[in-house]
């Protein structure tokens, strides 16, 4: 550039004097102040793009490792926890035994064979929580579906092979990781047949899925609509190879337990029926058999496409009282983090704990009624709490249970009892 040649820069027009540098191009010049501009636009971009990772840069984790990371988000249910680390860490060896191939050259031929997961147990006792707490730890797609809103093909509803598409978006369209992601399936009895009689008409939300779902837990190649909805002759579809997809499925299974007395010839008569029949009561003893589930309506193709079945049992007041201090998310430390940032210091009493977990057992709804009491009480505080920066709330049984809607205003302390 010749010294008595000015240039501007032909993105933003300023001069010379105005900017640290002008760069000249082939018929364009940039200056400084835009190459800045440039490098901040670029570098979301950078960061959004996903690193495809394959089944041969999959971390494995022992075992006792997977547990004792599931230890820090779900409370209790210790025997299920080992039931799953055994099968998730057996699962994710087999997919990279079949990206890599045997060491053994005598165990060079055998095949290992997939194994979905049937987890069984009341509502709110984290069979959700302990699905998405392992695909977080291994680092793969997860979804989850709802096996009520299923129906068969050309019927109204969703097609099986939805719930595929909604691990391909998790995985953001990354077809090879979305093939071996886990895919969780809630509520699963509920699609189970009406009767143990076969029916003349059609079950199209009932028997008719649980037929359509047996080819992609066991292993196929899935045509998925990219938009999702019906099928039709002239749509694009993407194809998705299941038999690396790890399906886990789960399910209150009301009834089931009474069902299983009565296949080992044990009978609840006189006053204690009721209250038996309103509760299940699993443990790591009960030992739930195929011919259990397909008396209950689930079908035997089905029954078997599901070999590892895990119990789940109802949570004591001690676990329901650990779940609200003790996990890495609990519903306390999540609060206290919440109004730390409009720095206000939260406190609850123990009696206050206590009396949450006694309203939450009530209800009988699991850990989610902790969650919805909790919520409740916060609901003033976190209303008021931006006026009182600097200060500390404790909430107390008395709070707890008079539900009042002006809990800070009542104190000038803003020690919150009643």
């Amino acid at each position: 550039m010749a010294k008595n040649d000015i240039y501007n820069c032909s993105f933003c027009g300023l001069p010379p004097s105005e900017s640290r540098q002008i760069v000249k191009g082939v018929n364009a010049y940039i200056c400084s102040n835009c190459i800045d501009l440039c490098g901040k636009m670029m570098k979301p971009e950078q960061a959004e793009k996903p690193v495809t990772k394959t089944a041969a840069d999959l971390v494995v984790p022992e075992p006792r490792q997977i547990k004792k990371y599931l230890d820090q988000y779900v409370v209790g249910q210790d025997h299920v926890k080992k039931v799953l680390s055994v099968a998730v860490h057996n699962h994710y060896m087999r997919l990279k035994q079949h990206t890599h191939g045997s060491l053994d050259e005598s165990l060079k031929d055998v095949e290992i064979e997939k194994s979905n997961i049937l987890m069984i147990g009341p509502t709110g006792v984290g069979k959700t929580l302990l699905a998405r707490t392992l695909a977080r730890m291994l680092d793969v797609p997860f979804a989850i579906a709802d096996a009520t809103t299923l129906t068969e093909a050309g019927y109204v509803g969703e097609d099986v092979e939805n719930i595929l598409l909604y691990l391909l978006q998790n995985a953001k369209q990354d077809v090879s990781r979305a093939e071996m992601g886990i895919i969780y399936v809630d509520e699963i009895d509920k699609i189970g047949r009406r009767t143990e009689n076969v029916s003349i008409t059609r079950d199209v939300s009932g028997e008719g899925v649980q037929q359509a779902l047996l080819k992609i837990l066991e292993g196929t190649i899935a045509r998925v609509p990219p938009q999702g909805g019906r099928k039709h002759p002239q749509q694009e579809y993407v194809k998705i190879n299941t038999e690396h997809i790890l399906f886990i499925c789960g399910g209150a299974f009301v009834g089931l337990d009474e069902m299983m007395k009565k296949r080992k010839g044990k009978k609840t008569i006189g006053f204690g029926k009721d209250d038996v029949a309103k509760s299940q009561h699993y443990s790591e003893e009960t030992q739930v058999e195929p011919e259990d589930l397909i008396k209950y309506g689930m079908i035997p193709e089905f029954v078997g496409r599901l070999p590892v079945v895990s119990m789940l049992s109802e949570l004591s007041e001690e676990e329901m009282l650990d779940i609200l201090v003790k996990p890495k998310n609990c519903m306390v430390k999540q609060y206290r983090k919440l109004l730390a940032m409009d720095d206000v210091d939260l406190k609850f009493s123990d009696s206050a704990l206590k009396e949450i977990v006694a309203i939450a057992m009530k209800r009988k709804t699991g850990a989610r009624g902790l969650r919805a009491v909790v919520e409740k009480v916060m609901l003033d505080v976190m209303y008021d709490a931006t006026s009182h920066k600097g200060k500390s709330i404790t909430i107390s049984r008395e709070v707890i249970r008079k539900q009042k809607a002006s809990l800070i205003e009542e104190t000038e302390s803003l020690k919150i009892a009643g």
